[in-house]
C-alpha cells in the first residue's frame, strides 16, 4: 500500500486556518490587559489566576513537543516501549512534586526557581543557576525543538527544514510575545486536545494498517508477537539498548534524579503551576498532568513501534513518526500536521516565556533594579527574540549529527540535573546545607559526570546520573557541615508549610500508583 507523505491542498488549508485561529484565540485571550501596560506578574505569572485544567493540559503542552513526538517515537522504533518509562515515572513524579515541593514554593511567593535559591542561599547560588539554566534552555532545549520541528515539516509538507524552523519561531513569537504565560497557557488547552486527538488517531490508523484492516486489538498483537522485545519494559544487560535504559534503573535509579529536575525544579514546567489561583488549584492542576502522562507513550511510542512493520527501511529512527504521517487520509492529515506543529509551538512559547522570566526577573534586574514594569515586561519580549534567533544559528550544528534526539537530550541533561536535584532538596529539607555547599554541588556534578563518563565508559549513564547523584549529596552534605551555619535564609520554615492534600488528589495519586503497577506487572 503506498502513501503520499505531503500535504494536499485541503490539508494545507485546514492548517493555515488553525494558524490563523490559533493567533486569533491568543490575541481575545490577551485583550483584557490594562492599557497602561502589563506588570510583570501579569506577564510572567499570567496574574496568579490559572485554573486547574489549565494548568494540567499547559503542563502536558509545555513538555510534549518535538522531542517528545518526534524523538520519542524514534526511541520506540529504536528500542521500544521501554522508553515509554520516561513519561510513565514521570506520572508518579508530578504527584510527588504536587504533595511536597509545590507547597514549599508557593509558600515562598516566587516568579522563578533561582529567586527561591537566593532566598535560601545567596545570590551568588541563585546567579549560578539562572546562568546554566538560560543556556541549557536556549542551546539545548530550543534547540532541540526546533531542529526537529524543521524536520518534521520538511517530511509531512515538503518545506526546507530551516524555512520549517523559522516558521516555528516566528509563529510561537506571534501568539506569545503580547500576552505572555496566560496567553502561553489557555491556548494550551486547545493545543493538548488537538495532541490528544491527532496521536490518538494516528495509533488507530497504525495499528490498523499493521493488522491490514483487522482493527486496533489485531494490530497491537501483531505488535507484540512480532516484535516481542519491543515490550520489554525492563532490558536486560543483554539488550543492545541496555546502555540507554538500564533494567532496573528505570524503577530505582537515575531516572528519579531526571525526573525530579525536570518536573520539579525545571522553570518552564514549573512556572505553570507558580501561576495557580492557589495550592489547591495547583495540585489539582498536577494530578490532571499525571494522568495525560500515562496516556502519553499510546500517542508517541506506539506509533514508533508500528513504523517497524509499515517502514522498515528509515535511514534514522526520528523519522518515524513524520512517516507514519502518511497514513492519514487527506483533512485529517493537515489536522493531524496541525496538532504536531500545535505541540512544537507550544514548548517553543513555554520556553522562551520562561528564559525571559529567568534573564529579567534574576539576572537584569539585579544591574537595573528600580525600574518600571513596562520596562521590565520590554526586556523580557527582547530576551524571547534574542535566545530564538541563537537557536535558529546553532541548532543544525549542535544536533544535525545526531539520529536519536531525545536520548541526546537526556544524557547531556544528566551531567547537571544530578547537582540541581542535591541542591534544591537539601535547601528545601535540610536547613544546614550552606551556600558553598550548593554551588560545591552543582560543580561537582559537572566533574563527577565526566569523571565517570570517560574513566568508567560502560557504565549507563542513567546509572552515571543516580551515582553523581549520591556523590554530589555526600559533598554538599560535608562541605555544608564543615562550613559556617547559614545566615542569609529568608526562605520559610518549613514548619509554616501546610502538606496536606485535598481527598481528591489522594485518590488521584493513589489511581495513578494503581494504574502504573499494572503496566509494568504486564509489560515487565
Amino acid at each position: 500500500m503506498e502513501f503520499s507523505t505531503k500535504l494536499g491542498t485541503l490539508d494545507s488549508t485546514i492548517f493555515i486556518v488553525y494558524v490563523i485561529g490559533l493567533l486569533c484565540l491568543a490575541l481575545w485571550i490577551s485583550r483584557n490587559e490594562k492599557k497602561e501596560g502589563v506588570n510583570t506578574e501579569d506577564y510572567f505569572l499570567a496574574s496568579k489566576s490559572l485554573p486547574w485544567w489549565a494548568i494540567g493540559a499547559s503542563l502536558i503542552a509545555a513538555n510534549i513537543s518535538a522531542e517528545q513526538i518526534i524523538g520519542m517515537s524514534g526511541s520506540g522504533y529504536a528500542i521500544g516501549l521501554a522508553i515509554a518509562s520516561y513519561e510513565w515515572m514521570a506520572a508518579i513524579t508530578l504527584v510527588l512534586v504536587g504533595k511536597y515541593m509545590l507547597p514549599i514554593f508557593l509558600e515562598n511567593k516566587i516568579f522563578t526557581m533561582p529567586q527561591y535559591l537566593e532566598q535560601r542561599f545567596d545570590n551568588k547560588v541563585k546567579t549560578t543557576i539562572a546562568i546554566f539554566w538560560l543556556a541549557v534552555y536556549t542551546f539545548v532545549n530550543l534547540t532541540a525543538v526546533l531542529w526537529l520541528g524543521g524536520l518534521a515539516i520538511e517530511t509531512v509538507a515538503g518545506v526546507d527544514w530551516m524555512i520549517g524552523m523559522i516558521f516555528l519561531a516566528v509563529f510561537s513569537v506571534a501568539y506569545s510575545l503580547y500576552g505572555g504565560l496566560k496567553a502561553v497557557a489557555f491556548t494550551d488547552i486547545l493545543q493538548v486536545v488537538l495532541l490528544v486527538f491527532g496521536g490518538l488517531l494516528l495509533s488507530y490508523l497504525a495499528l490498523d494498517a499493521v493488522a491490514d484492516g483487522q482493527g486496533v486489538l489485531a494490530g497491537f498483537m501483531v505488535l507484540t508477537d512480532k516484535m516481542p522485545g519491543h515490550f520489554d519494559m525492563i532490558l536486560s544487560p543483554e539488550n543492545q539498548h541496555y546502555m540507554s535504559l538500564p533494567g532496573i534503573s528505570v524503577l530505582i535509579g537515575g531516572m528519579w534524579v531526571m525526573n525530579f529536575s525536570y518536573w520539579g525544579f525545571n522553570q518552564y514546567i514549573i512556572q505553570r503551576a507558580l501561576a495557580a489561583k492557589d495550592i489547591k488549584e495547583a495540585q489539582k492542576g498536577i494530578a490532571f498532568a499525571a494522568y495525560l502522562k500515562l496516556l502519553m507513550p499510546l500517542i508517541v511510542v506506539v506509533p514508533g513501534i508500528a513504523a517497524i512493520i509499515l517502514y522498515p527501511s528509515l535511514t534514522t529512527p526520528d523519522q518515524a513518526y513524520p512517516s507514519m504521517m502518511a497514513l492519514m487520509p487527506v483533512g485529517i492529515k493537515g489536522l493531524v500536521f496541525a496538532a504536531l506543529v500545535a505541540a512544537i509551538v507550544s514548548s517553543l512559547a513555554s520556553m522562551t516565556n520562561s528564559i525571559s522570566t529567568i534573564f529579567t526577573m534574576d539576572i537584569y534586574t539585579r544591574f537595573k533594579p528600580n525600574q518600571s514594569q513596562r520596562h521590565y515586561v520590554f526586556i523580557g519580549r527582547v530576551s524571547v527574540l534574542v535566545s530564538l534567533c541563537i537557536a535558529l544559528v546553532v541548532a543544525q550544528p549542535l544536533l544535525g549529527q545526531f539520529d536519536q534526539a531525545f536520548q541526546y537530550i537526556q544524557e547531556f541533561t544528566g551531567f547537571f540535573t544530578p547537582g540541581i536535584v542535591v541542591i534544591f532538596v537539601l535547601g528545601m529539607f535540610w536547613k544546614r546545607a550552606t551556600s558553598t555547599g550548593a554551588l560545591s554541588a552543582a560543580v561537582g556534578s559537572a566533574v563527577f559526570s565526566l569523571i565517570l563518563k570517560f574513566a568508567w565508559p560502560e557504565l549507563p549513564f542513567m546509572d552515571r546520573v543516580g551515582l553523581v547523584f549520591l556523590l554530589c549529596l555526600l559533598l554538599c552534605y560535608f562541605v555544608s557541615i564543615l562550613g559556617k551555619p547559614i545566615t542569609t535564609d529568608s526562605s520559610v520554615n518549613l514548619e509554616q508549610v501546610n502538606f496536606s492534600t485535598a481527598q481528591s488528589f489522594n485518590i488521584s495519586a493513589i489511581g495513578v500508583v494503581v494504574i502504573l503497577a499494572a503496566l509494568y506487572a504486564t509489560w515487565w
